[in-house]
């Protein structure tokens, strides 16, 4: 079932934060790590269920696939997959999740 992928600001925001972290060690490989984790996203909008359930939720519409260290989260929708976070996999979760509304 094709499902139109979105992302929520948060989410945005934490791709954001990620790239320019990389950056500081080498431009070109947070260019690709951007350019991986779009593409990981969109090609959610098929078989969204692939990703495993966030075990901190338990919630079978929630779902994440990993981008190198970092947990890409999401929640599927009958006709959207919504791009919640995207969390480096070292940082304790409910931590990072509190820091932002969502």
């Amino acid at each position: 079932m094709d499902r139109k992928v979105i992302w929520a600001d948060a989410a945005l925001s934490d791709l954001e934060s990620a790239a320019e972290f990389i950056s500081k060690d080498s431009p070109a490989y947070a260019a690709a790590f951007v350019l991986q984790s779009l593409e990981s996203a969109n090609s959610l909008n098929d078989l969204a269920e692939r990703g495993r359930v966030v075990p901190e939720f338990k919630d079978e519409t929630i779902r994440e696939i990993f981008v190198h260290s970092y947990r890409l989260i999401y929640h599927i929708e009958d006709e959207r997959v919504a791009i919640l976070a995207l969390i480096h996999g070292r940082r304790h979760f409910n931590t990072a999740w509190s820091e932002r509304k969502r």
